[in-house]
């Protein structure tokens, strides 16, 4: 409707606005309106190019990832009060894009079979001292031709410092065993040594790390020992896995 109004603008001098209005079936009250409406509609786009570009340099200090909601925070933080609604609706009208997610790759399964355990760390994800409690988990990199890689984490919940990691093409066991036997190494001998590892609630390859406890070395041996294929694994230290 606004560009109709606005050719009408352009060439009543030639044509006159009742003839054009008739032809373009507009009413004249109506193009009045909105011409009435100029000075606020040229403030609401000097406003607009204004946060564009502010928009535009959140956008590139992201390096392009920052969609609607990220924007959106970043300025609300930074002082400027604005509706998720208009940011979305600038960066549509100046073509600025943030990055979209890919499908998410499951990468925890749940495993119905799995005997309960107790929470170990009991919802308490701080630590006091290192090499007490850590944490696990496991993530996908996206590759090409749409395939993945597996990278498995191990975290030191006192110094925040990843303790050691294992990366793969697939989810078995030993994906998570190298990243714990991983973090042995880097701790030195009795670095996982009575410390406990939380994990999310999940079994991959027939490996359930979170219902059988870790028992590599480790001195809790009531909670039991790791089992898989029948094998009891061997080298590493951590004691036990909580869920």
């Amino acid at each position: 409707m606004s560009s109709r109004f606005q050719f009408v603008e352009d060439h009543r001098g030639a044509f006159g606005v009742k003839r054009l209005c008739r032809i373009l079936t507009l009413s004249r009250s109506g193009f009045y309106r909105w011409l009435a409406g100029a000075d606020a509609r040229a403030s609401r786009a000097r406003a607009d190019a204004e946060l564009a570009e502010r928009i535009a340099q959140i956008h590139q200090e992201s390096d392009g990832t920052y969609g609607v909601p990220r924007v959106t925070a970043e300025l609300r933080d930074s002082g400027r009060r604005v509706n998720h609604k208009r940011v979305e609706r600038v960066m549509r009208k100046f073509h600025i894009v943030g990055l979209h997610l890919r499908k998410k790759v499951r990468t925890t399964i749940p495993e119905p079979s799995a005997t309960p355990v107790p929470d170990l760390l009991q919802r308490d994800f701080t630590a006091q001292e290192p090499n007490t409690k850590y944490v696990g988990d496991i993530t996908y990199l996206p590759i090409r031709n749409g395939q993945f890689l597996y990278l498995a984490t191990v975290l030191d919940l006192c110094s925040k410092r990843l303790a050691g990691w294992s990366i793969a093409d697939h989810m078995r066991a030993e994906l998570i065993t190298d990243a714990l036997k991983a973090a042995a190494r880097a701790r030195g001998a009795d670095g996982l040594r009575g410390a406990i590892f939380h994990s999310d609630n999940g079994a991959q390859g027939g490996f359930n790390w979170s219902s059988q406890h870790f028992d590599l070395g480790g001195v809790r041996r009531g909670h039991g020992g790791l089992e898989f294929e029948d094998q009891r694994c061997s080298g590493g230290s951590a004691s036990a896995v909580a869920r």
